[in-house]
């Protein structure tokens, strides 16, 4: 099978088109032929490596020394199961799923095996596979922090960096959750956030709204580019201030892949996709989610 394999870390141009061996499912997993997939600026910090010096040497230890233990990037993923393991019970070939591999990656490939019981469920209905992998991530990290904040109806919600991939999640699921949403973006981008449902969108090159008089009952963050310290003037008392900085402790869950699911097919969210591209094109589409202009998700077309 085709698969973009990391031969080291570095610059994008360490990413190739390789003939790789295609997985065989053992007895509890899928072997998923994949339809589509997505870039992330995760999968391109862990191409090139970045990471806090003080956690060089950990890092290392897990992802792998001189190049990534799993060479093939990608975590996010929608596609077709085209066989199951003899003991597998919750699936079976020829159902249409998406999923989210993790920290295991290798989803820029023609196939990857997952266990039944990864994150992975049946993909929306009404959707195509390249906007099905475009939930995935963004919906459960939004998820995860509003379920950390303690979200309620009716409060007041700040999204700094909502025209990205977490961003523009995060802003339909807090509208969809009964808040009045404020979305923090750039100029080319405000027509993009309000459409998503945002109640107020700033425009950041033209206001600063930690010096502005509202104050908001969250504050999230859905680029990891701010702090608390920045954003305490803008907090209500007891105000909530939460970061996808420091993702990695992020609880991702098959059932909110479910819950999305249902979201999605009842029309209450829907993906963004900025770009398309080629499985060919892997390198390219990491050199542009690196430019940090990418408005929603990234996708590549497998096939």
């Amino acid at each position: 099978m085709r698969a973009v394999v990391c031969t080291k870390y570095g610059l994008a141009d360490v990413l190739e088109l390789k003939e790789v061996e295609k997985p065989i499912p053992k007895d509890h997993e899928l072997l998923i032929k994949v339809h589509a997939t997505t870039v992330t600026s995760g999968d391109c910090r862990i191409r090139a490596f970045k990471c806090p010096l003080l956690l060089w040497i950990p890092m290392r230890l897990v992802l792998g020394l001189t190049k990534p233990r799993n060479p093939i990037l990608g975590v996010e993923l929608s596609g077709e199961i085209e066989a199951v393991g003899k003991h597998v019970k919750q699936f079976k070939k020829g159902d249409q799923v998406y999923a989210l591999s993790g920290m295991r990656c290798g989803a820029h490939a023609e196939y990857i095996c997952m266990n039944e019981r990864a994150v992975v469920a049946l993909k929306p209905t009404n959707v195509t596979h390249e906007e099905a992998t475009a939930i995935p991530f963004g919906g459960t990290t939004a998820l995860h922090f509003f379920r950390k904040g303690k979200l309620q109806t009716g409060q007041k919600v700040l999204i700094y960096g909502a025209s990205g991939s977490v961003g523009t999640s995060a802003v339909q699921l807090a509208k969809y959750f009964g808040a009045e949403v404020t979305g923090v973006c750039s100029t080319a981008n405000v027509e993009l956030v309000r459409s998503l449902g945002a109640d107020q969108v700033i425009d950041y090159t033209k206001e600063d709204f930690t010096k502005k008089e509202e104050r908001y009952d969250i504050v999230f963050d859905a680029v990891g580019k701010s702090t608390k310290s920045q954003c305490v003037q803008a907090l209500a008392p007891n105000g909530i201030y939460l970061t996808v900085d420091g993702l990695g402790i992020a609880e991702v869950r098959t059932e909110d892949l479910v819950y999305l699911k249902e979201l999605m097919e009842a029309g209450h969210i829907k993906a963004v996709i900025d770009r398309r591209y080629t499985l060919e094109q892997v390198p390219e589409a990491h050199r542009y989610v690196e430019t940090g202009r990418k408005k929603g998700n990234v996708v590549i077309t497998v096939g």
